[in-house]
């Protein structure tokens, strides 16, 4: 599977921003996906994860209510909607995916997913 993040930028603290990645050559439709994120000098973290159903979902708890994980196993693409941005949330995003035979699993450890998109930068100024 190959991931390609997209939809990075500069949004001001409240705003919103919609992330993207856009899968290929894998089974995209059997794999749970996430959204960790990566600040300067700060390991990567956890943000958001989703079954490959889409039906169960978790989330970092800095982020509950204000982002929204998402896929269209249509278009072999998952989503991030960035909502009430705030300056703590600027990091660079990378998505990731974790190909597995358990529909509502929905994985949060870095290590337990196997592939990664390159990573798209996200700038909250206040």
């Amino acid at each position: 599977v190959q991931l390609q993040a997209s939809g990075g930028g500069l949004v001001q603290a409240g705003g919103s921003l919609r992330l993207s990645c856009a899968a290929s050559g894998g089974a995209f439709s059997r794999a749970a996906m996430g959204w960790f994120r990566q600040a300067p000098g700060k390991e990567r973290d956890f943000v958001a994860a989703i079954s490959w159903n889409g039906g169960n979902t978790r989330y970092a708890d800095s982020v509950k209510g204000r982002f929204t994980i998402s896929r269209d196993n249509n278009k072999d693409t998952m989503y991030l909607q960035i909502d009430s941005a705030k300056p703590e949330d600027t990091a660079v995003y990378y998505c990731a995916a974790r190909p597995s035979l358990n529909v509502n699993w929905v994985p949060t450890i870095t290590d337990t997913f196997g592939y990664w998109g390159q990573g798209t930068q996200v700038t909250v100024s206040s």
